[in-house]
């Protein structure tokens, strides 16, 4: 698959990070293009998390290049990343429980008329985003503890899609989902891609990877380690960029079945 040949969304190179005497990230390049879903994937400790709070600037990179749609920038907090247009939903999702939709969607930012709640235009606004995103949740007005996990994660992602990003980031989207709500969140994915957003996706279900992603960045100790094209590569060979042997459990299966 042919990447596109128009500057890329978001393009990171040298980026390094240091916690102490811990060096979580060194030398990482990364690029994310509008309208395709790259997949960062890595062992525990790999870096992924950290990468993904370098490009939200909960954790600037001590030093490295990042560019955006061709231009040079600095991203020293999360408010230079939303200006920029990046959008981040983390693993736990920091919904409030005892709210309903719309609250959740408009949480910090809501909508007022003469000062007071413009709740019709706020329940408006959300049934018209669900739609456009072909989300089902019959009723917005119940509380989100009450939702599905799938649910729960559409509502987090559409609460990041109210400022217009044109790259969103799923830190494990389906972790701890059943088979359906997976399916649920994976479709979701699929449409952010159609609306022409940059999508990049942590996951450790390569399942899920093959599933969605267009490409797979492999970080191993804070490293890159492979950059692949999801429909050429195998899911053995991501495993073994991931752990960095070529002889483990998976590749020895695939080998015994090719001789078969």
């Amino acid at each position: 698959m042919a990447r596109p040949s128009a500057p890329p969304l978001l393009a990171l190179s040298g980026v390094f990070k240091r916690f102490g005497a811990v060096q979580a990230l060194t030398d990482v390049e990364l690029e994310i293009h509008a309208g395709e879903v790259i997949a960062l994937v890595g062992d525990n400790g790999a870096g992924k998390s950290t990468l993904v709070k370098v490009i939200a600037g909960v954790e600037p990179a001590d030093t490295g290049t990042l560019e955006w749609q061709g231009r040079p920038i600095h991203i020293g907090r999360p408010h230079d990343a939303q200006h920029l247009g990046i959008a981040t939903v983390y693993q736990d999702l920091a919904l409030c429980d005892n709210l309903d939709v719309v609250g959740n969607l408009f949480l910090g930012r809501e909508i007022t008329r003469i000062g007071v709640l413009n709740e019709v235009e706020m329940e408006r606004r959300t049934r018209d985003l669900l739609a456009t995103l072909s989300i089902r949740i019959p009723d917005v007005h119940r509380p989100v503890a009450s939702l599905s996990g799938g649910q729960r994660q559409t509502v987090a992602i559409s609460r990041a899609l109210l400022g217009a990003p044109s790259l969103v980031m799923l830190d494990e989207p389906t972790a701890a989902l059943g088979i359906e709500q997976t399916a649920q969140v994976l479709d979701l994915v699929e449409r952010l891609r159609e609306r022409g957003l940059g999508v990049l996706l942590i996951s450790h279900n390569l399942g899920d990877v093959k599933a969605v992603a267009d490409w797979v960045a492999v970080l191993r100790l804070g490293r890159n380690n492979g950059f692949f094209d999801v429909t050429t590569t195998s899911q053995e060979q991501i495993v073994s960029s991931i752990t960095g042997a070529s002889d483990n459990a998976v590749t020895r299966r695939a080998a015994r079945e090719g001789e078969l």
